[in-house]
């Protein structure tokens, strides 16, 4: 009897239909998050002399030490991100994930529309039992007004799509009128045209060496489709530039 992949690596690839799969080169330049501290965040660090836990383990592993992402980790960055530039500590949002993995009973707790009413409570919780000097008092007034806590994820969670289980399902990283979307069944993740479904980085590569609309002919999709892949792309560059 044959197998259904010719190998460990074909069968991981496989397995990851409908997951995603993003270096944390490729997510730095979706979320304009530094690639190191992603890898930080999710391979855990060394600093005076202490080790870091990963703030939670990716939901991708290929058997090797390298970092990967699934599309589920890629919205918790989002969150994750966005707490600690209010000052979160990623000691405190880790912590925060553990507790809301208990509450909300998902594996990626943040990034779920649940977490808009779940967490403020959440984060009361962690920061109230955790000893933290300075910060207690601020992080205690910017979670208990439900509006500044709201304030920090409405904006991130607004562009994206749920599944009936509270979980996100797809991402419109440059708005929802702009119409790219990054979809896990599709495209492994990448960007994609939401009109055509081919990647915006192989549009934009086309019209650079054949021009918008010869492009457009070779893939069979409208001119406006070139267009928009090669301004998400071109908005992309000039983010990671700044």
């Amino acid at each position: 009897m044959s197998s259904a992949c010719s190998g460990p690596k074909e069968c991981a690839m496989d397995g990851l239909i409908g997951v995603g799969l993003y270096t944390p080169a490729e997510a730095g330049r979706l979320l304009r998050i530094p690639a190191a501290k992603i890898s930080r965040w999710l391979r855990g660090h060394e600093a005076g002399g202490k080790r870091y836990d990963p703030l939670w383990e990716p939901e991708v592993g290929l058997g090797d030490d390298r970092v990967f992402l699934g599309f589920r980790d890629l919205m918790e960055v989002r969150v994750a991100d966005a707490f600690i530039k209010n000052g979160v500590s990623a000691i405190r949002v880790r912590a925060a994930i553990q507790l809301a993995r208990e509450i909300i009973e998902q594996d990626h707790p943040l990034s779920t529309n649940r977490f808009m009413t779940a967490g403020r409570e959440i984060f009361l919780q962690v920061i109230e039992t955790d000893e933290d000097g300075n910060q207690r008092e601020r992080l205690l007034n910017l979670f208990r007004r439900q509006y500044e806590f709201k304030g920090i994820l409405e904006p991130i969670l607004r562009s994206v799509d749920f599944g009936e289980d509270g979980s996100p399902r797809l991402w419109w990283p440059a708005g929802r009128r702009t119409n790219i979307v990054v979809d896990p069944s599709r495209a492994f993740g990448a960007p994609i045209d939401g009109e055509t479904s081919v990647p915006t980085s192989v549009l934009a590569a086309a019209a650079d060496g054949l021009g918008v609309a010869e492009a457009a002919h070779a893939y069979d999709v409208p001119v406006t489709a070139v267009r928009r892949a090669v301004d998400f792309e071109a908005g992309m560059e000039q983010r990671l530039a700044a």
